[in-house]
């Protein structure tokens, strides 16, 4: 057996995560990752440090402390084809471009290790990129569970190189329909606002100024009803929950959105986002590609009853 470099983390905790507990900082600084859950494993594992010794999960940190953690290795980590159906917009040698379900996960993690996106690709193609690592094969960029509509993936390295440059240079086109609560005062707008993490639960995201990321979203009001608007939203950068958290912030949550949206009012299985059009340049030809995917009937059907009264 092959010799697996073992991976590894180390870190000084800061004043913002004073006070947390060690599984809750861990999960949030490995972008999740990993699950809390499987923290709480690797505690239990002593496979977790704090100033070289091993701790409870409940440990609470200080400023300054030297955490470290040696991953184990698990016994099965690569994603396995999976005959699931898939909604193909656009395929050739280089790249697929699919219209994902609502409630379908991208690619494996810990917490769900099967019926992602990337165990139907697996199935569907011969071959995928590699960049990703095995549990992520082929994925440039991701969408949430809880949305649907286009997403690409790449077939080669050279295709994923490709897409990712564009995505980080802001050229690929990604608009978005939604439907939102509330009346809006302007016909179409920009929220311009940073991005981070929640000091209260850091699996959670809001619009702060402190450790947070640029993002800028565009809007739309394809039409507005009496207390709910649907609108066409474009994303000039792709932060995570980008648009569920600047909807927030402008008091339009999304429908159904269980984490952002509102408890009253119209219900969905999930939040009212759907990612309607996807454009990009061939990564070989260069050829500008635009790609269209309908709503799902579930947003239809609350379009109709808006509509209707």
């Amino acid at each position: 057996m092959d010799e697996q470099e073992l991976e590894s983390y180390a870190w000084e905790s800061t004043a913002d995560e004073t006070g947390d507990r060690i599984d809750k900082a861990i999960a949030a600084r490995l972008e999740e990752r990993y699950s809390r859950s499987q923290v709480q494993q690797w505690i239990k594992e002593g496979a977790v440090t704090v100033q070289g010794q091993s701790v409870k999960s409940n440990y609470k940190l200080t400023q300054g402390d030297s955490v470290e953690i040696v991953v184990p290795v698990p016994e099965d980590i690569d994603a396995l084809p999976e005959n699931i159906p898939l909604d193909v917009a656009y395929e050739d040698q280089d790249v697929i471009v699919v219209n994902k379900p609502r409630g379908m996960v991208v690619h494996p993690s810990y917490g769900h290790p099967n019926g992602t996106l990337v165990n139907a690709l697996l199935h569907h193609c011969n071959d995928l990129s590699g960049i990703g690592g095995v549990m992520r094969p082929g994925i440039v960029h991701r969408i949430d569970k809880d949305t649907s509509g286009l997403i690409m993936a790449a077939k080669n390295d050279r295709a994923h190189a490709s897409l990712s440059a564009q995505l980080k240079e802001h050229s690929v086109v990604r608009k978005y329909m939604a439907i939102v609560h509330g009346v809006l005062s302007h016909k179409e707008g920009t929220v311009d606002a940073p991005i981070g993490r929640s000091i209260e639960d850091r699996k959670l995201y809001r619009v702060t100024d402190k450790n947070a990321k640029h993002a800028v979203t565009h809007f739309i009001v394809a039409e507005q009803f009496a207390d709910y608007a649907l609108l066409e939203l474009q994303l000039e950068t792709g932060r995570t929950h980008q648009i569920r958290v600047h909807m927030k912030f402008i008091d339009h949550p999304l429908v159904g959105d269980p984490v952002y949206g509102r408890s009253k009012g119209m219900k969905m299985n999930g939040q009212a986002l759907h990612a309607a059009v996807l454009g990009f340049k061939h990564p070989a030809t260069g050829e500008q590609l635009v790609f269209h995917a309908d709503m799902p009937a579930d947003m239809q059907e609350l379009l109709h009853i808006l509509r209707t009264g």
